[in-house]
């Protein structure tokens, strides 16, 4: 496993609870994190993207006045968004499928289950560095591909990589 120096990071930790923020600063902290920020919604936390140029985002699902999900959706397509392709890490305390599937479908990079640990946000953060995927639209989803593996078995048409043809 290789160790990354994560020092010139730069993360924004958007949760509504103080001790959710302060407990992800110290891990990050801990794990050599220099230069982070925290919202305490989401709406605080979009327009302080506007000015704040983070690599990776720590957000909690179940925020008001928006949530997790709003908040990753005006990322990924607001009109007014600062940086579409800025990796987000959703954190939770339910880990249900479906929920699984709404973040990724949100454009959610990594979800990471509560109690959050440092080797969890750790091997996120990893996870991120060394399989960066690309960013797709397909319909009315933009974000990182939600394919995570290829599928060697798959023989139909490959839609992401040749252009559709057309009929003459």
């Amino acid at each position: 496993m290789t160790a990354y120096n994560l020092e010139k990071l730069k993360f924004l930790i958007v949760d509504d609870n103080d001790n959710m923020r302060f407990l992800v600063g110290t891990i990050l902290r801990s794990l050599g994190v220099r230069d982070y920020r925290e919202s305490g919604d989401g709406i605080a936390a979009f327009d302080e993207l506007g000015h704040y140029p983070a690599d990776i985002v720590v957000c909690d699902w179940d925020m008001r006045p928006m949530t997790g999900l709003e908040f990753t959706r005006m990322v990924r397509s607001g009109s007014d968004s600062t940086n579409r392709f800025i990796p987000i890490i959703m954190l939770t305390g339910y880990t249900e499928i479906q929920r699984v599937v709404e973040a990724r479908d949100s454009g959610v990079h990594e979800f990471l289950a509560k109690p959050v640990s440092a080797k969890t946000l750790y091997a996120r953060v990893r996870s991120i560095i060394e399989y960066p995927r690309p960013f797709i639209r397909a319909s009315l989803y933009f974000g990182p591909d939600r394919r995570r593996k290829e599928n060697l078995n798959y023989d139909g048409a490959e839609r992401r990589i040749a252009p559709p043809k057309t009929l003459n």
